[in-house]
């Protein structure tokens, strides 16, 4: 039952655009993970630039680094 939990700046996709990324995601977690449509949940969250420091990567990048994936190429 895979969860993916993306957070990042606004992008002001359109909701054209918003289903295709999340339609995306889907089948890359299906393909990849071995997991059914209805077996996927995807949580998406935009915040703004001058919260992204103390919101995301002081609460949850930081503290995690060494259980990222995929660790950022940045430091705040």
């Amino acid at each position: 039952m895979p969860h993916i939990n993306i957070k990042c700046y606004p992008k002001h996709l359109s909701e054209q655009e918003f289903k295709n990324f999340i339609t995306d995601l889907t089948e890359l977690a299906e393909k990849h993970l071995n997991a059914g449509e209805g077996d996927i949940s995807i949580n998406y969250t935009e915040v703004p630039a001058e919260n992204w420091k103390v919101e995301v990567y002081d609460k949850d990048i930081k503290p995690n680094l060494n259980h990222l994936a995929k660790k950022p190429g940045y430091e705040i």
